[in-house]
């Protein structure tokens, strides 16, 4: 199946980006470029209720991101993705969170484990998150030069001054104009894109292991997502951060991904290589994604579509919780959740009638 995403990064990357006077004094230790996991989560289950009758939001959630490689976690609003991210960031709030299992393994330690004051020495050190919503997500009350200093103090022990010079040198890293003028200028007087590229520079402020990206480029234009994304992908290639995108745009996926896990009511129901995914989909859900994809060429018909929508966490299916919406449902889809299927490579599937070919033969028959 042909990648035939919205936007082209090879086409940007060819356009002239004015490089920094100055790369900022980053710590000297950078991320080595060997393939290891640098966070592993497994098993994890998570609702936000005590009541053991109430069904898992997130339920059997397993992944692992090397270093220097992007793993996209993709699926439409309400799948789980964001409260995925956020519970291993230890920011949701605990009750009504109630992580039920599972282990989140960061360099040796349990994320899941770790005490407040642990999780606030890790995030926006070793560990940092790019949010959706840049707006709602800098403080309004003080200037963007302020807010990326005080995470450089805050985890390095710089001065003052220091640490505003260190904030003027990640301006210039991420490539915004006039970035002596732009210290000192409040959130709201920046584009979008300026905004998120902020955020981007406090995200990488410390250079960590690790970067999760909850939807960066939503509300941005496609040019302005194509810069954003082309500039993602550099400043990870020359630091060998690992990173986690989560997404529900698969031309985003295609063109940064190299590995991808589709995620559906808060279970991973097919993961892969970026090639295995994009090449042969197996669970039906992941074939309606790819369907839904518009392409600039001409179409022939209308786009596809899945019908129905994600069910509320208070009316999970029993069985798999995408039989009500699949095409292939069958009896035992309804009543029993579907394990995983290894297929070839990295590419597993949890779908009781894959591979789909097998179905599609048998509806001919």
């Amino acid at each position: 199946m042909p990648r035939s995403g919205v936007l082209n990064l090879s086409t940007l990357s060819k356009l002239p980006l004015k490089q920094p006077d100055h790369q900022p004094d980053l710590p000297a230790q950078v991320n080595p470029p060997a393939r290891h996991p640098v966070l592993e989560v497994s098993g994890f289950s998570l609702k936000f209720s005590r009541a053991a009758h109430v069904p898992n939001l997130v339920e059997d959630v397993s992944f692992s991101v090397n270093a220097g490689e992007t793993l996209c976690i993709v699926g439409e609003s309400g799948c789980g993705k964001s409260v995925t991210s956020l519970a291993m960031m230890g920011l949701l709030p605990s009750p009504p969170a109630n992580i039920v299992a599972g282990k989140a393994m960061f360099d040796g330690r349990d994320l899941l484990k770790l005490s407040e004051r642990e999780l606030a020495d890790i995030r926006g050190n070793r560990m940092s998150m790019i949010f959706q919503e840049p707006m709602t997500s800098l403080n309004p009350a003080f200037t963007v030069g302020h807010q990326i200093a005080e995470c450089v103090q805050r985890h390095r022990g710089l001065s003052g001054a220091a640490a505003r010079k260190e904030a003027l040198d990640l301006l210039r890293l991420v490539r915004i104009p006039a970035p002596e003028t732009r210290l000192d200028a409040y959130p709201h007087e920046l584009s979008g894109g300026m905004r998120q590229r902020v955020m981007i520079a406090m995200a990488l402020a410390n250079r960590p292991q690790l970067v999760i990206a909850d939807e960066p480029t939503t509300a941005l234009d496609v040019t302005i997502q194509a810069q954003v994304l082309l500039l993602v992908r550099s400043l990870q290639a020359e630091t060998g951060t690992a990173m986690v995108l989560i997404t529900h745009d698969l031309g985003v996926v295609a063109e940064v991904a190299d590995y991808v896990a589709v995620m559906y009511a808060g279970r991973i129901v097919e993961y892969g290589s970026v090639d295995e995914i994009f090449d042969d989909p197996q669970h039906p859900y992941t074939i309606g994604l790819m369907g839904a994809i518009p392409s600039v060429g001409k179409r022939e018909g209308a786009l596809a579509t899945i019908r129905g929508s994600v069910p509320s966490p208070e009316h999970m299916p029993e069985g798999c919780r995408f039989a009500p919406r699949c095409p292939f449902v069958e009896q035992r889809c309804i009543d029993a959740v579907p394990p995983d299927k290894q297929l070839d490579g990295t590419h597993r599937v949890a779908c009781w009638v894959a591979p789909v070919e097998h179905a599609l033969s048998g509806a001919v028959a």
